[in-house]
């Protein structure tokens, strides 16, 4: 089968996957969910040793691997990697996430390679960046939410650090590899160049840390843990209903006085303990129970109703069933359905954004380890006789 893919957007390009885990592999998919041929480079079976993701038929696996081909090389062997880079110079991106020092030890760092393919765009992920006294620590998702800041301000007051529920430094490391080479990609259209960038799990997690940094970098103050309240904007959190829990977020002063007007405590616009920001910052606590006290007298459905007529932002707090059930969730048609032919019909939440003349699906499962070796290998002009040597020899 040769390439399928899932949009006209990025059709044109080929990506040479050398990743695995989780950050590659996001940077990848992002760029295979929209049209680019990726190829994705495993170790042979015998060579694999544990799979990541929960193993290849798992559901994390099928999600991070869709919409690619897969090829396996031995890069233990000299073969390995002269077929390796002989796969390189059909492609227009390579994206490794190796240790820093080992894509220099196989000869496959961008250095080496851009001597006979200029072109190339040569993407590297790592866990803290690829020099400086962190770069060959192992990384991962984490000890980089730590390291960055981001548990410090997670949680409730008092609790200690929390991490965040999703592999935040992963994915985030890995949207903004993929950012990366697109704007490469771009340069390249008037340059003609290609050229290596990198960025870490590190990094991406300290610059999502956005208004926390510049309140310390600009303001010189240290933030700490709010829980379910906004660090600033007050009142904007987690209130309860009679029949259970709800955000409501109040942003400005006219914001503020609907807010008030639909709770039925318009003096506090006046009260001198609630009628500015700094305030209602001093007297938070009292005000969150206020709030509560007014909240109780009706279910969440009655509140969310008054409060968006008012233009007050606010919303249910759902669970993953509940998020699939949404009628909005429904209406935006994020979640695809794919056949695979091991697994029967899938279902996955696709890209999130929507591109009206080339919008991205998913058209293939994530393959098997190795599936598509032999097919990828005679479009580089491997015969029959070279395969069986090359599958006898443990190349792939």
């Amino acid at each position: 089968m040769v390439h399928l893919a899932a949009s006209e957007a990025l059709k044109r390009f080929r990506v040479i996957d050398l990743t695995q885990v989780r950050a590659g592999p996001t940077a990848c998919r992002q760029l295979a969910d929209w049209g680019a041929d990726v190829i994705q480079v495993q170790m042979p079976e015998h060579m694999r040793g544990d799979d990541t993701l929960g193993g290849q038929d798992g559901s994390d696996y099928q999600y991070t691997h869709r919409n690619k081909r897969s090829i396996t090389l031995n890069l233990k062997e000299p073969e390995g990697i002269a077929t390796l880079k002989r796969l390189i110079g059909t492609a227009d991106v390579v994206v490794e996430n190796f240790r820093p020092d080992v894509k220099y030890r196989l000869g496959i760092d961008y250095e080496t390679l851009s001597v006979d393919h200029p072109g190339l765009v040569y993407a590297s992920i790592s866990g803290f960046g690829q020099t400086g006294p962190y770069a060959n620590r192992p990384g991962f998702d984490q000890i980089a939410q730590g390291t960055s800041g981001l548990m410090s301000v997670t949680g409730l007051p008092d609790q200690g650090p929390l991490r965040v529920g999703i592999p935040i430094a992963d994915l985030c490391a890995g949207i903004f590899a993929a950012q990366g080479i697109l704007v490469a990609l771009l340069e390249r259209e008037s340059s003609g160049k290609g050229q290596w960038l990198h960025t870490s799990l590190l990094e991406s997690l300290v610059y999502m840390m956005d208004f926390q940094t510049s309140r310390y970098l600009i303001d010189g103050e240290v933030a700490t843990p709010a829980g379910n309240y906004h660090p600033t904007s007050i009142p904007t959190g987690v209130y309860k209903a009679r029949d259970g829990y709800m955000n409501i977020a109040v942003f400005g002063s006219k914001i503020w006085e609907r807010f008030c007007d639909i709770l039925g405590a318009p003096e506090w616009v006046t009260d001198e303990r609630y009628h500015d920001k700094p305030s209602r910052s001093v007297n938070r606590d009292s005000l969150n129970a206020e709030i509560n006290r007014r909240l109780a007298a009706q279910d969440r459905s009655y509140w969310i109703a008054r409060l968006n007529e008012g233009g007050v932002a606010c919303g249910l707090i759902n669970d993953l069933r509940e998020v699939f059930d949404d009628p909005q969730i429904h209406h935006l048609n994020i979640v695809k359905e794919v056949m695979s032919e091991r697994l029967g019909k899938q279902r996955m939440v696709g890209q999130p954004v929507q591109l009206t003349r080339t919008p991205s699906t998913i058209v293939r499962s994530a393959p098997r380890r190795g599936e598509h070796t032999e097919e990828i290998l005679k479009t580089l002009g491997y015969g029959d006789e070279d395969l069986a040597r090359m599958k006898s020899h443990g190349v792939y």
